[in-house]
């Protein structure tokens, strides 16, 4: 019996990208929907359910941020987004809209192509057994990976971003160890850094400045020259 090609769904209101790119991943031996646009796309999810939408950033219309938070919000498929973009804000708001990866244009088509399946590989990976209960204290705070919270000393709790409580829980899960930029993204988002890639540092900026604003007395992330960031307390397993 033959094995199920995964599917892609290409969203590009540049009728030439989606072409050489449904092409290309055709002849790799993906099956390819496309769609221009947010209305075209909602059609094809009618009858199909691909297993990874490439979704380029800048549309006409409904553009690829709000298209992502509402494929994330409905328990969507997998999402590459393609960006022309050279500003980093725009990728780290991707990210913490839910896409499970990122790619700048203009891009060639094999990394394209490795792109989608090591984010298919991930996606299609099988759950183990249910972890327990991984609460944690650190300086005056408790962290709560589980129900995805954090909160001070006195039980006051405090906002932060997807991608900012991801950031934490990367550094409470690996307390006093020096963590470059490519091992943060590749644990947060399953992938290397790119060349320059700065968005790891914004994450950190905010987190520090929120974390700073309940312990004004602790530095609680260093940065380690050529290194990259150190998270300083002492990180206690809680009942």
């Amino acid at each position: 019996m033959n094995e199920r090609r995964p599917l892609i769904l290409v969203v590009d209101d540049d009728p030439e990208i989606r072409r050489l790119v449904a092409e290309f991943l055709s002849r790799e031996g993906l099956e390819v929907e496309e769609a221009s646009d947010g209305v075209a796309m909602d059609a094809v999810l009618v009858r199909r359910r691909p297993d990874l939408v490439v979704l380029d950033l800048m549309m006409p219309g409904e553009d690829g941020l709000s298209i992502c938070r509402r494929l994330r919000a409905s328990g969507g498929p997998a999402i590459l987004m393609l960006t022309a973009k050279s500003d980093e804000i725009d990728r780290v708001i991707g990210l913490e809209m839910g896409a499970d990866d990122y790619l700048a244009k203009p891009f060639g088509p094999r990394e394209l192509l490795a792109r989608i399946r090591a984010v298919l590989r991930r996606t299609n990976e099988q759950p183990g057994a249910a972890p327990p209960s991984r609460r944690f204290a650190f300086d005056l705070f408790v962290i709560d990976l589980d129900a995805r919270q954090l909160s001070s000393a006195t039980g006051a709790a405090i906002t932060l971003t997807s991608g900012e409580f991801d950031l934490l829980a990367c550094f409470a899960e690996r307390p006093r160890r020096v963590l470059s930029r490519d091992q943060i993204l590749d644990r947060l988002r399953g992938r290397g850094a790119e060349p320059f890639d700065r968005s790891v540092d914004m994450l950190v900026s905010r987190l520090r400045r929120k974390l700073g604003e309940a312990s004004p007395q602790s530095e609680l992330i260093s940065t380690v020259r050529n290194g990259g960031y150190l998270f300083t307390p002492i990180v206690r397993p809680l009942p």
